[in-house]
């Protein structure tokens, strides 16, 4: 079948946000034992975010750059994180509850920003009501075929023995829904509904290939698509999803192999090999090896899916790429730089752009720092023009990709279609390099022999010379061309 995925995707800028971690509101009434918000981050604690703190710095966003945001769970839970679902009609009360969500999102679409929201649909919480109502009522509970047990009574709080449940990886307390009873399909069917009914834009799916009833996602594609044919749907696949890619299932997923390329090639011998993002051992890469694995990614997928791909450096669930690569803004900076021209749907992690630090979890999720006194300004000047940079030129999210030169610390590639052409080089070495540029092979016996070329920001000229192009790139730095 045609494959097609949302034209509004292509042309957005993401930034996520963990809703504990954004921003706070004076006006959310808050419980108390909160944690201070400037401390680190621990696995239990709250910071207490809110909505109407993140609608209070909508026009920090703006100002970024950002046009969609996507949030982790927002739901009702006793997690910070809320991937442990209590409730998927109600939006957590220490997050301002659904009316400070709705002041958001109202603010957020007129503002010309995208909402997506997590949809953790493979498994619910021990404080899932219907799980409740089994602990509660054993075997005699009408919720019994909710879930998979094995025996009774149910061992939910035993830390000394296994559940006796199915569970998201044996994770007590996450009782796995069992989608193969129609009663629990319907009641995620209708969650996904009504939250589109409220004006969201998309769903982002937790760990969604751990839902193998037949025709599920099918089906949940078709009434999506049914109520928005617009929605943006999501899928968190770490590896190659060929199969779930077709039109008939996702339109994209988190591109981990974008982000493992970056880490290889922008981290070079500064990548922190200690550290395994999503449990990965991460190896440094030298330019003909990054451009065999971006080449092998472009071509992974059909062109509408590859420009509708999630295109991340940084998570919740991994060591922030600054970390990663031992605290080198520079690397940072040129990983964004090739993010923001690269094809696909590129996503900024809260507070990359202003040059926070953190490990695995529960290090990655800290609180956003406010005091701008904090910040590496100059990285969020950088953060600021590469997006400018990708708004204002259309060939950057909608046009070719052709490889222009590599070596071992230099890659240099080429964006164009019938009006423009781009191109960006990239230095990750620790010298200057030198870089002969043969633009034929971009634009074979159409470029003029004496074609001009100017910096993306200062204007400057390089000039063509019998078809070739000869740039001069300082160390970790990066330079990108228009030609006039």
């Amino acid at each position: 079948m045609a494959i097609a995925t949302p034209d509004w995707v292509k042309d957005a800028v993401w930034y996520q946000i963990f809703p504990d971690r954004f921003a706070l509101s004076e006006e959310v009434e808050k419980p108390g034992n909160l944690e201070a918000w400037e401390s680190p981050p621990t696995r239990r604690g709250f910071k207490g975010g809110d909505f109407l703190g993140i609608l209070e710095h909508l026009d920090y966003l703006v100002d970024l750059g950002i046009t969609a945001i996507y949030f982790n769970p927002i739901f009702q839970s006793a997690a910070n994180h809320r991937y442990h679902t209590h409730d998927y009609y109600r939006v957590d009360p220490i997050l301002g509850g659904d009316a400070a969500f709705f002041a958001f999102l109202e603010g957020a679409h007129r503002k010309g920003i995208r909402v997506m929201l997590d949809g953790v649909f493979n498994h619910a919480s021990r404080g899932f009501l219907q799980f409740n109502h089994l602990m509660e009522n054993g075997i005699a509970s009408p919720y019994v075929d909710w879930f998979t047990v094995t025996g009774w009574p149910l061992r939910a709080y035993d830390p000394r023995r296994q559940p006796n449940y199915s569970a998201w990886w044996n994770n007590r307390e996450l009782p796995k829904l069992n989608t193969d009873n129609r009663q629990v399909t319907e009641f995620l069917m209708g969650v996904a509904e009504h939250w589109l009914q409220q004006g969201i834009d998309g769903w982002r799916l937790d760990v969604p290939l751990e839902i193998n009833t037949p025709g599920f996602w099918e089906e949940f594609r078709r009434r999506v698509k049914a109520i928005n044919p617009d929605a943006y749907i999501l899928a968190e696949i770490w590896h190659d999803a060929h199969p779930w890619l077709q039109g008939e299932h996702f339109d994209a997923t988190m591109n981990y192999g974008f982000n493992r390329a970056c880490y290889g090639f922008f981290g070079g011998e500064w990548l922190d090999t200690s550290e395994r993002p999503g449990g990965f051992q991460i190896q440094a890469l030298d330019g003909p090896t990054f451009a065999a694995e971006i080449t092998r990614l472009l071509h992974l997928y059909e062109p509408e899916v590859t420009r509708a791909q999630f295109n991340l450096l940084s998570s919740h669930d991994e060591p922030r790429f600054l970390t990663m690569v031992r605290g080198d803004t520079r690397r940072l900076r040129l990983a964004t730089l090739f993010q923001m021209t690269f094809p696909g749907s590129p996503c900024v992690y809260y507070g990359d752009e202003i040059g926070m630090a953190g490990g695995g979890d529960p290090d990655c999720r800290g609180a956003f720092v406010w005091d701008e006194r904090q910040w590496d300004l100059s990285l969020h000047a950088d953060f600021r023009r590469f997006i400018a940079l990708r708004h204002k030129h259309p060939v950057l999210r909608h046009g070719a990709y052709t490889i222009v030169k590599v070596t071992p610390t230099a890659y240099a590639f080429a964006r164009h279609d019938a009006d423009t052409l781009m191109l960006v080089a990239l230095n990750v070495g620790e010298e200057e390099v030198e870089l002969a540029l043969d633009l034929d092979i971009v634009l074979p016996g159409r470029l003029a022999a004496d074609a001009l070329f100017v910096d993306a920001w200062s204007g400057a000229p390089e000039h063509v010379q019998g078809g070739k192009l000869t740039l001069t790139l300082p160390p970790l730095d990066g330079i990108v061309l228009i030609q006039r």
